[in-house]
């Protein structure tokens, strides 16, 4: 009967402290729900959509992303800002992007964004870009001409679907 109890004592003592550890453990954050894309072409929506989506494809990834947001066609100069950004997408993947690293494509305009990609990645030599994560954030359709635009480069391809 008493190493019956001195077993129970010993246990119990031994036990006590891991009961005590998960007391001081953090509650778990709750895992918001995705936003929905933006129906129109407000720059700042598609801020607020780019901040919820794209940290959602980080995992993995150590380093900044690339973030290339084209306004919609509705835009005064988006002619304009459409050859800068093509220019500075052609100039980033021309000069190499390595291992670890994500660029994350968006646009109300979603077809002239898929064009950009498709122009940005034409020349890159086959399976240079391993460990490099692409997002492309648009239309189905588009979604598909980028996949097969960017897929020789040896990239991870991942497709968010505005439409949904």
């Amino acid at each position: 009967m008493i190493k019956t109890m001195t077993r129970l004592l010993v246990i119990a003592c031994l036990a006590l402290p891991f009961a005590a550890c998960k007391k001081h453990e953090a509650p778990q954050a709750a895992v918001k729900p995705a936003m929905s894309a933006p129906k129109t072409d407000d720059r700042q929506a598609w801020v607020d959509y780019l901040n919820d989506v794209v940290p959602r494809h980080m995992a993995g990834i150590p380093n900044q992303p690339y973030v290339y947001l084209l306004p919609g066609e509705s835009a005064a100069d988006f002619q304009d800002q459409y050859d800068r950004m093509l220019e500075k997408a052609q100039s980033d993947v021309a000069r190499g992007i390595i291992s670890g690293n994500m660029l994350a494509y968006a646009s109300p305009a979603s077809a002239k964004m898929g064009d950009l990609v498709i122009a940005a990645f034409d020349g890159v030599p086959a399976g240079s870009m391993k460990g490099v994560r692409v997002v492309f954030i648009g239309k189905a359709a588009d979604g598909e001409r980028v996949k097969a635009a960017v897929a020789p480069a040896g990239v991870e391809y991942v497709f968010v679907d505005t439409d949904k």
